[in-house]
């Protein structure tokens, strides 16, 4: 299933894409799309079974904002340097561990939402991300199966970076990742069962037309499952929170001075096949 939430900010209300790209009213069966949503497998047969039925309304999508697939995130644990491609980019040695951060749930906006340029940044970055959506409660995960089982979705993810506070201001990577509006995502969360191999999926991202990353998660040094079952040995990992898996090549950072960081008036495009595409206008905070 393509589960939605389309509405006006703090409005936003249940929906689906059905397979004949008809977006559908989800409101009469669950009062929105959450963790407590992500765990109740009943519940998530029923909307399947309706979806397939027809019988759920239509929606105008006309004019329809499309926020965050997911509502109430509880965490957002995000995964530095997980491709190989970005490391020798980067001139970055692949680590031996993951590396792990974390993101505000208040960063996350709807995919064509309004992304804000920090005051004082000047190195404002892009980054095309797998989200995995966790479904079941996860702690200390001993094998790929286990943390595949945990898993309820995938959704695109942008994980806005500013490189200055991130690098040059001291302390954790915190400050550099949880500008407002910094984790763009949707438009989907696409149902595991959809994702077959979560390390097949090519990742793109446009900066006003031109092509800044075209990647793959078969790049990835971690990949899913073992994020997962690495994750959860140091935190509980419940449903609705969220990973970010990381990003491949092609990022700002990358590219030779002088580096094309973002500004007010860009517009930056991502998608991750299967898992939708989103387009969001940059302005200054």
């Amino acid at each position: 299933m393509k589960l939605m939430r389309v509405g006006t900010v703090g409005a936003e209300r249940p929906a689906l894409l059905d397979e004949a790209g008809v977006l559908r009213d989800l409101s009469g069966l669950v009062p929105d799309i959450d963790g407590a949503l992500l765990a109740d497998d009943g519940t998530l047969a029923r909307l399947g079974a309706a979806a397939a039925s027809g019988e759920l309304p239509p929606l105008d999508a006309a004019g329809l904002r499309t926020g965050p697939p997911l509502a109430r995130i509880g965490k957002i644990v995000c995964i530095g340097l997980n491709y190989h491609d970005h490391a020798r980019e980067t001139g970055a040695t692949p680590p031996e561990e993951p590396i792990l951060f974390m993101k505000a749930p208040d960063t996350v906006v709807g995919p064509e939402d309004t992304v804000l340029v920090p005051r004082g940044s000047v190195k404002t970055d892009w980054e095309v991300e797998l989200a995995v959506v966790i479904g079941r409660r996860a702690r200390y995960l001993e094998s790929d199966a286990q943390a595949r089982a945990a898993v309820a979705g995938y959704a695109v993810a942008h994980d806005v970076s500013e490189r200055a506070f991130q690098i040059e201001r001291g302390g954790q990577w915190d400050k550099g990742k949880n500008c407002e509006t910094f984790n763009p995502l949707g438009p989907w969360l696409v149902t595991a069962d959809e994702v077959p191999d979560p390390q097949a999926l090519g990742l793109r991202l446009w900066v006003n037309g031109d092509l800044k990353q075209d990647g793959t998660t078969a790049e990835q040094i971690f990949p899913v499952a073992e994020v997962v079952r690495y994750v959860s040995q140091f935190m509980t990992l419940h449903p609705g929170d969220i990973i970010n898996t990381g990003t491949p090549a092609g990022v700002a950072m990358g590219h030779p001075d002088p580096k094309p960081y973002l500004r007010a008036g860009d517009v930056v495009e991502l998608e991750i096949d299967g898992l939708g595409r989103q387009r969001q206008p940059l302005r200054d905070a």
